[in-house]
């Protein structure tokens, strides 16, 4: 979990999941704007899940990130068109190897203008013609946000070996096909 000290008062969250919550932390982490990264769990019906509860499927949780950031340095809506580059926005059913409830891609807006923000962004993306499917990620009422344990937070950094493998499971490919080639 990484954070800089700064002015608390003017900064806002966002919420997104996109599979494995280990993927999504590094690329929102060194992005100018952007104070504090955090792996955990949202969504669900049972308070405090544990990795175990929310991975066996029972929770209704979702593995996602909560991004805490500086709306004057890096907007809402900058946040969202880096989302969609670090996600299958076409896989309702989990994330490249990581399958089921528990890894969809959803958008868990916070306020009114997150979620006009995150619905024009979303149509934006399907009349792109980028992707030859539907974007189907949901876009939800931010619900409690459960931090993970700790040996989840910042795993890029605490267990590289291990994060790369979880990289190369799909999502790196598929982020060269759909957004570094064009």
């Amino acid at each position: 979990m990484t954070e800089i000290n700064s002015d608390k008062s003017n900064l806002d969250t966002a919420i997104f999941a996109g599979g494995c919550f280990w993927c999504m932390v590094k690329p929102f982490d060194s992005l100018p704007g952007i104070k504090k990264v955090v792996s955990g769990y949202t969504g669900g019906t049972v308070e405090n899940p544990t990795y175990e509860q929310v991975v066996s499927g029972t929770t209704g949780h979702t593995e996602a990130v909560e991004i805490t950031f500086d709306p004057q340095v890096m907007p809402y809506e900058k946040l969202l068109d880096y989302y969609w580059q670090v996600t299958d926005p076409t896989d309702a059913s989990g994330q490249f190897q990581d399958r089921g409830a528990n890894y969809r891609p959803v958008i868990f807006y916070n306020s009114s203008s997150q979620k006009a923000a995150a619905e024009k962004s979303k149509q934006e993306l399907q009349n792109s013609g980028r992707f030859g499917a539907p974007i189907v990620t949901a876009i939800e009422p931010a619900k409690p946000f459960y931090p993970a344990e700790d040996y989840h937070q910042d795993f890029y950094k605490k267990n590289p070996l291990r994060y790369q493998l979880e990289e190369s499971g799909g999502r790196e490919e598929f982020i060269k096909k759909h957004w570094q080639n064009n």
